[in-house]
């Protein structure tokens, strides 16, 4: 039985994550025309929403172009690492709180390990070899630069994305993300709800910025540059190999939404939801739709500030990870350790 509902949470995380990353594409191509001033997709289907269809039959019957002087194997093993990564990395993440079917009472999650949020740290860490071993695998000096700068940018950004995180840990006392969310049910004055980002707003922004560029989305996207790279990493990729890495970055956008929402937003905690005397099984319901909401929210937010806000030169990326990141991350660590003696004495 245990068996069955561990493949049941499988499938439906995978069909939701896949899913949703098709729908996100739709989503972005549309924002982006807004904000533009254009139309966007608007002819197959209603509102161009079947373009997504078209674009997957397209990118199946495209021909998979290897360079000559390409490693075929790795050439091949880089976009299945990219997006075995994005798709595991959602594994650990709680949607929900529990839910009773059938007499079993359900933990709303796909794993539920005592180490998530090093897992997660762990997972993202591991996505820039998909990134590497494409640009290193294509014998493309632009590749291999786009490569290079995915490593750069995972050590600057790595390092503050870890330190911003130690707050949130500090102040639930574990490294579980179940229990991490638990700690923001509660209510400071009896009305402001204990989200992390009302207590660790340092703590939010700093792993905010850090979720940018670990996804490589603009402002941060300087591993695939157009204006100096051609296309970066995944110049020398076509059809569904160039598909895959642009699903697993639509999907380790959702994943960073839905990280960022357990952690700091409260995950699937509705305030006062619990006072309105609603059924266990309804109630429960209720906390996914309020995480699913969240998680949309943070979509729209990924997408709004790539489409308003230009590229960073690499220069400034490192000098922001560096220079302003990494102390800024240090600092609130430093504070909250001290607000906690004080308030725990």
């Amino acid at each position: 039985m245990e068996l069955f509902i561990v493949a049941a949470k499988i499938v439906v995380v995978l069909g939701v994550l896949l899913t949703g990353a098709a729908l996100t594409t739709w989503a972005e191509r549309k924002i982006s025309a807004f904000i533009q001033n254009r139309v966007g997709p608007n002819r197959i289907g209603w509102a161009g929403i079947f373009q997504i269809v078209a674009d997957m039959v397209k990118l199946v019957m495209k021909e998979d172009i290897v360079p000559k002087s390409a490693n075929r194997f790795v050439h091949d093993l880089a976009p299945m690492i990219s997006l075995t990564v994005a798709m595991s990395t959602f594994a650990v993440i709680p949607f929900g709180n529990t839910i009773e079917i059938a007499g079993q009472n359900i933990k709303l999650m796909v794993a539920d390990v005592n180490v998530g949020v090093l897992y997660i740290l762990a997972m993202t860490g591991m996505g820039v070899y998909g990134v590497t071993l494409a640009g290193w695998s294509s014998n493309n000096k632009y590749s291999l630069l786009g490569g290079l700068r995915s490593s750069a940018q995972l050590i600057s950004y790595e390092l503050s994305m870890g330190m911003s995180l130690i707050g949130v840990i500090m102040i639930a006392g574990s490294v579980r993300l179940d229990q991490i969310v638990l700690q923001q049910t509660e209510y400071v004055g009896g009305w402001l709800p204990a989200w992390n980002i009302f207590l660790q707003p340092v703590g939010f922004v700093t792993f905010l910025v850090s979720a940018f560029a670990e996804t490589n989305r603009l402002p941060f996207d300087l591993p695939e540059a157009e204006p100096e790279l051609v296309g970066g990493y995944h110049t020398e990729y076509s059809g569904m190999k160039f598909g895959m890495f642009m699903l697993s970055e639509y999907i380790n956008m959702i994943t960073a939404s839905a990280v960022v929402t357990t952690l700091f937003l409260g995950g699937w905690h509705l305030p006062f939801a619990e006072t309105w005397g609603l059924s266990p099984f309804t109630l429960a319901l209720l906390q996914v739709g309020t995480f699913a909401a969240k998680v949309i929210c943070m979509i729209f937010f990924f997408i709004m500030i790539r489409w308003t806000i230009p590229r960073f030169r690499y220069d400034q990326l490192m000098k922001l990870g560096w220079k302003w990141m990494l102390p800024l991350a240090i600092a609130n660590v430093l504070v909250t350790g001290l607000v906690l003696l004080l308030t725990t004495n």
